[in-house]
């Protein structure tokens, strides 16, 4: 696009919001998961199965967008290494909210477990039975989980440090409500 936006397109900015609670809920469900055996595991399974394919067809929308709204441009006075790290980091966050969900559905599939989410609607195994494939899918989901949540409190801390630090409009650009600027008494 010729004509860049100032803001991210309204519905851009919804999504955002709304995966970054999911994602986190996603996160936290996931360390839940693993770290019980009572019976709570199975609703927090339903759960976090179900939110996963909402979130993977949510990423899928929100690339659609970003290629027919495009993106603001970043400062002019950000150093090249850091708008190069923020390329990479952007272009690392949709690899993993695309990959994370395809693993754990892999990782179903191949162990023969049955994909049902909310409402009774169930996905079909594209995978076959394989114990080698399902440990090899699990350890992948599970380890890049770790890494997913790392660059996930990177992004967090990077738009806090354009939020509060250096004041540059950045974070203005996907907050869905302009930030008030505030001036000191005199």
């Amino acid at each position: 696009m010729t004509n860049e936006p100032h803001r991210f397109a309204l519905l851009q900015r919804l999504l955002h919001w709304l995966m970054a609670v999911g994602i986190f809920t996603m996160l936290f469900i996931g360390v839940g998961m693993v770290s019980t055996v009572t019976p709570k595991y199975l609703p927090l399974i339903l759960i976090h199965k179900t939110l996963g394919v909402a979130l993977l067809v949510l990423v899928l929308i929100r690339l659609a967008l970003r290629l027919y709204y495009g993106a603001p441009p970043l400062p002019a006075d950000l150093p090249r290494a850091t708008k190069f790290g923020a390329a990479l980091s952007h272009q690392a966050l949709y690899a993993l909210m695309i990959i994370m969900p395809l693993l754990g559905l892999g990782m179903l599939w191949a162990a023969a477990y049955p994909v049902v989410l909310y409402g009774g609607i169930q996905i079909p195994a594209l995978l076959p039975l394989s114990d080698g494939l399902h440990t090899l899918l699990w350890n992948a989901h599970f380890y890049l989980a770790f890494a997913f949540f790392a660059l996930v409190l990177l992004h967090l801390a990077a738009g806090m440090f354009h939020a509060l630090v250096r004041r540059d409009g950045i974070f203005e650009k996907m907050a869905l409500l302009p930030l008030q600027e505030t001036t000191p008494a005199e």
